[in-house]
């Protein structure tokens, strides 16, 4: 059996995200917040695994994004809660950048490996 090939897809360029202030895209009809923060840019699905809520309205710090409902926060690079009241792991999607400068196209990709 073979792994299915991860298939990116243009969700927004580098020139449109601002340093730790989340960006909502839709990648094939998944919520998506990308982040640029410390240099690195992440993509985590964007929707809060306690209510139903877009963490891309929540503030980000220390490579960890916010739900400002009620204050759990999710790993950019894991998406483990930090604690209460989230519990469950939030998605979190491959990166790709083409391109040079704020021209460049940041690809994500939300197929998910089992």
């Amino acid at each position: 059996m073979s792994t299915p090939q991860a298939s990116y897809v243009r969700a927004c360029v580098l020139g449109d995200l601002a340093e730790d202030t989340p960006k909502r895209v839709e990648v094939g009809g998944v919520p998506v917040a990308v982040v640029l923060t410390e240099g690195e840019v992440f993509a985590v699905h964007d929707i809060c695994s306690h209510a139903n809520v877009s963490l891309s309205e929540g503030e980000v710090e220390d490579c960890r994004i916010e739900c400002w409902l009620h204050g759990s926060s999710f790993d950019l690079r894991t998406g483990k809660p930090s604690g209460l009241p989230a519990t469950r792991p939030i998605p979190v999607y491959s990166v790709k950048i083409e391109g040079d400068g704020p021209g460049a196209a940041v690809l994500v990709s939300v197929t998910q490996e089992s």
